[in-house]
């Protein structure tokens, strides 16, 4: 039966780079997929191209092509195991970010590379003053605070740029598990109604999507979960047949872990209902899987299921909330704790006596009680002996947040001793909401280019 060899090259829009380059060099991949987005990532990015035209695609792009593309030149240039990439680093900015990879390309001598851009979850034109979203404010109040709406787009256009021939894909908004569940639709040939193989491929991209959190990244807890050579941490692939049944591994001699624990953390994280993960493509049904191990850091995944996708995509919509306003100090030594609990004393005195408006002001000892609280917090026993205050308030105007940094500041020479370490800063907040859009209004397009 024919299996396809499906990698992570990241989880998120930061994420190392290292591992991917692993991975395309030695996991004999046939795709290496690069989940970048999160909700806020691409309000963020939808700001960014407002300022320049060319802007708003994954700021790591640029590295990571000219990391992997020549394994990608290598497949097609020696008749060897062909590697293509899938990505929605596009952002706000797929066709941007596609010719952004042609220019690497043609930078590194790697000539005739098809690159595919994916448009068409940008929607805010469609946006109608009267839409409701899930924080109960309509679409229309927002004015010009409103910035974004991008749909979650699920695999077809994937598929249809893989159709074309494309070496590498590039996207703005499409659902995480949809990058990976697309080289499954084209590879395997499934019906788009094929909701089982669908809720299976699910399955994979879902435990993939995340990277490095299935190979023990945000899972390592000394003593109790313990993960072997984190600092080198593999990213996972995926070996799929043609049922849409997986083996999760990783690059032999690479750190981390796998195994039933790990995989079974991932497989429940952000999932609200394991009978009816929602997706573009399917509602999967993850209540019946089960993970055994195949051999050390191998593990095989299988019985999910799926019934028909929603008849709706969900729009993820960013738009200006006001400021926060925020600074920090530290105490250290004998009373340090005190001396801090009277610096946030100060400090929201100070607020009240040159009367910053703000909507909601947050002042917190950190080591202390900025996780647990006072009551939790005092349970610690023993004195700590460094402290740090920091103090953030939310306002609608700038010049407002900007004073409750600079109240903190003050407390240099005008507050207990031995403060030090102070910093400030303000940062406009981009806030996310959420509604339904009927999948019908939404029209994908893709445009296929070869690198030069």
């Amino acid at each position: 039966m024919k299996t396809l060899r499906i990698g992570a090259g990241a989880g998120y829009s930061g994420d190392r780079i290292e591992p991917a380059v692993e991975l395309a060099d030695k996991g004999a991949l046939d795709y290496l997929v690069f989940e970048c987005l999160a909700e806020r990532t691409i309000a963020l990015a939808q700001q960014a191209r407002l300022a320049n035209p060319e802007a708003g695609y994954d700021p790591l792009l640029s590295e990571r092509m000219r990391r992997v593309l020549p394994f990608v030149a290598r497949g097609r240039e020696t008749g060897q195991k062909r590697l293509r990439v899938i990505s929605n680093m596009g952002a706000a900015n797929p066709l941007s970010a596609a010719r952004e990879v042609r220019r690497i390309a043609a930078e590194l001598g790697l000539h005739g590379l098809k690159v595919a851009a994916l448009t068409g979850d940008d929607v805010l034109s469609q946006m109608t003053p009267e839409q409701r979203l899930d924080n109960g404010e309509t679409v229309g109040s927002l004015g010009e605070r409103l910035i974004s709406a991008n749909a979650y787009l699920g695999a077809e256009g994937i598929v249809q740029a893989l159709r074309a021939d494309a070496d590498v894909v590039i996207t703005g908004r499409v659902a995480d598990p949809s990058l990976f569940l697309a080289p499954q639709l084209y590879e395997f040939g499934w019906a788009q109604d094929d909701w089982t193989r669908l809720g299976r491929g699910t399955l994979i991209g879902h435990l993939l999507e995340c990277a490095g959190q299935i190979t023990g990244g945000y899972f390592a807890d000394p003593g109790v979960k313990d993960v072997p050579d984190l600092a080198r941490l593999g990213f996972p692939l995926a070996e799929v047949d043609a049922e849409g049944r997986g083996v999760i591994s990783k690059v032999k001699g690479s750190g981390g872990r796998i195994d039933t624990a790990t995989c079974t953390e991932q497989m429940i994280y952000e999932v609200h209902d394991p009978k009816a993960y929602l997706t573009p493509d399917v509602t999967a049904d993850f209540s019946g899987v089960s993970f055994s191990v195949v051999a050390p850091n191998e593990v095989r995944a299988e019985g999910a299921n799926g019934r028909a996708r929603p008849q709706t995509l969900k729009v993820s919509v960013g738009y200006l909330d006001g400021w926060i306003g925020e600074g920090q100090i530290s105490y250290g030594g004998p009373g340090a704790l005190a001396r801090a609990r009277l610096a946030r004393e100060v400090v929201l005195e100070r607020l009240k006596i040159i009367g910053v408006v703000f909507d909601d002001v947050r002042a917190e000892l950190i080591g202390v009680d900025s996780l647990h609280g006072a009551e939790l917090g005092s349970r610690t026993s023993g004195e700590p002996w460094e402290v740090r205050l920091r103090v953030a308030g939310r306002c609608a105007d700038k010049a407002q947040a900007l004073r409750i940094g600079n109240e903190v500041e003050t407390l240099y020479t005008n507050g207990p001793y031995g403060g030090g370490g102070a910093t400030k800063n303000v940062r406009q907040v981009v806030a996310v909401a959420s509604l339904l859009l009927p999948r019908d209004a939404v029209t994908q397009r893709v445009h296929l280019e070869d690198a030069s």
